[in-house]
C-alpha cells in the first residue's frame, strides 16, 4: 500500500468529511494506486509539498482501487490524478506526475484565491 510521509490517505467512507465538508484550507487529492509507477515518482514530491504548504493546504490521497465512489463520481480515468477542492468543490485538476517546483507553481493560484476569500481575522 502507498504510503505518502505528512499525508492524511482518505477513503469513499470518510472522503466527505475529510474533503467535502473542509472549509478552512484548499485540499489536495491525489488519487493514486500501488501499481501505478509514476504515482510512486510523484509521492516524494507530494510528501514534499504537503510540508512546504502546511497551513495553506490540505493534502491527502486515496487509493483508486480500493475507492471507486470517488473515483467514479470525479470521472479519474488515469493516475495519478490531482484534484484541488475548495469549499467542497473541485476547482481545479492535474493529470500525471510532475516536479515539485511545477506543482508548487499550478497550486500557488489556488492557494492565494483561498487566502483572499478567508475571513480576516482580528
Amino acid at each position: 500500500m502507498v504510503h505518502i510521509a505528512g499525508v492524511t490517505e482518505v477513503t469513499d467512507a470518510d472522503f466527505e468529511k475529510e474533503v467535502l465538508a473542509e472549509r478552512g484550507l484548499p485540499v489536495l487529492v491525489e488519487f493514486t494506486a500501488d501499481w501505478c509507477g509514476p504515482c510512486r515518482q510523484l509521492a516524494p514530491v507530494l510528501s514534499a509539498v504537503a510540508a512546504e504548504t502546511a497551513g495553506r493546504l490540505k493534502t491527502v490521497w486515496i487509493d483508486a482501487d480500493t475507492n471507486p465512489e470517488a473515483v467514479a463520481r470525479y470521472g479519474v480515468l488515469s493516475l495519478p490524478t490531482l484534484f484541488v477542492f475548495r469549499a467542497g468543490e473541485p476547482v481545479a485538476q492535474f493529470i500525471g506526475a510532475r516536479p515539485k517546483r511545477r506543482l508548487l507553481q499550478e497550486l500557488e493560484g489556488v492557494m492565494e484565491q483561498a487566502a483572499l476569500a478567508a475571513p480576516a481575522t482580528a
